[in-house]
């Protein structure tokens, strides 16, 4: 780091350290940031009048127990095979885990690319392969791009489980229903696609400022400086990009009309939150028949019922007031989804051993 970005960096953790204006209780809704201010200890760096608040933003974190179970239903019938990344391997669903589910013989392969998917069902013609197709905004245009090249290809023996949510209505949902939080730290990744406008009727609406962050120290801090800035010298909403490198204000529109052309805009059920309306994506159109059952899945039951995912998700709690956080739930012995992603907060918070 040159002598002018040390210096910006020291005036930067100087004010953020010493400030004393209205107290800020900031939610990121993303995983990768909350795994990024564990990662360089940016509590610590934070006056007392400042507090992160980690949201619904692991895709793995708000998948419903019914989705868990919709997979674990499948990968038990004789012919098929559920392909996932590894961290929903372990997930709870109602009673049990698809890696739990392995033992009464359930068949699931991890894959790293839903391509992977395709080039396994090329080979295996006697099995359906169902890639389990959850995640945002971020990852939806890729997913768009796998069911267009199965329904292109003709590949008969590919569906997809769909679990894809969006960041907008959640955040309404969540102020709507009286969050603690009055600044977003706002998903760098997903405003990649979308553009930061999307969150400017957010901020017009709540009148608060939302500001896009990368994911590297710095950058994060740079956007926590520029939301106590605005709120201690300014009020009323207002959208900051502090990450022009790759996010502009209108997005990725190759990716935004993908998205268009291959889902439609659904209700949706978030783990631990509830039903929120139009906050899902589903397959659409001639799309539709590589779908595996993907609607309707709206049962959400926790499997130890002393978890509070839904409350962490929420920023109605750190994850230290659960609890069963660091005693029965452990990376290990996972009671809920948010002990078990690097994204999840509950994670983060215990392998970081994170007080505030």
């Amino acid at each position: 780091m040159d002598k002018r970005n040390t210096e910006l960096l020291r005036a930067i953790t100087d004010y953020l350290k010493n400030y004393d204006g209205p107290e800020l209780r900031i939610m990121e809704v993303c995983g990768s940031h909350t795994g990024a201010i564990a990662k360089y200890g940016i509590p610590q760096l934070l006056s007392d009048r400042i507090h992160l608040i980690s949201g619904p933003g692991c895709p793995v974190c708000v998948a419903p127990s019914a989705y868990i179970d919709r997979m674990i239903e499948l990968s038990l019938q004789p012919d098929v095979i559920v392909t996932t990344f590894g961290d929903l391997l372990r997930v709870p669903g109602s009673r049990e885990s698809l890696s739990e589910a392995k033992g009464r013989g359930a068949k699931a392969r991890m894959v790293y690319s839903p391509f992977d998917t395709i080039d396994l069902a090329k080979k295996d013609p006697a099995h359906t392969y169902v890639f389990a197709a959850l995640g945002f905004e971020t990852t939806a245009p890729v997913y768009a791009l796998m069911a267009r090249q199965v329904l292109e290809d003709g590949i008969p023996n590919v569906k997809l489980l769909t679990a894809i949510k969006t960041m907008p209505a959640v955040i309404r949902a969540l102020m709507d229903s009286g969050a603690p939080v009055n600044a977003f730290l706002a998903p760098g990744h997903v405003s990649v696609v979308t553009g930061s406008r999307i969150w400017e009727p957010l901020a017009e609406q709540y009148e608060i400022p939302f500001a896009v962050a990368g994911f590297q120290g710095i950058e994060i801090l740079e956007a926590l400086y520029g939301i106590a800035r605005w709120t201690n010298e300014r009020s009323g909403g207002r959208v900051m990009n502090f990450y022009p490198s790759v996010v502009s204000r209108a997005g990725n529109e190759e990716a935004q009309t993908q998205i268009r052309e291959v889902f439609e805009p659904v209700s949706a059920v978030w783990r631990g939150i509830g039903e929120i309306e139009g906050s899902g994506l589903a397959l659409r159109g001639p799309y539709a028949a590589l779908d595996a059952g993907s609607r309707g899945l709206s049962r959400d039951v926790r499997k130890n019922k002393a978890c509070r995912c839904g409350e962490v998700l929420c920023g109605k709690i750190p994850p230290t007031a659960c609890p069963l956080h660091g005693k029965a739930c452990t990376p290990l012995t996972p009671q809920g989804a948010c002990m078990v992603s690097p994204e999840g907060s509950c994670r983060t918070w215990f392998e970081g051993g994170r007080k505030r």
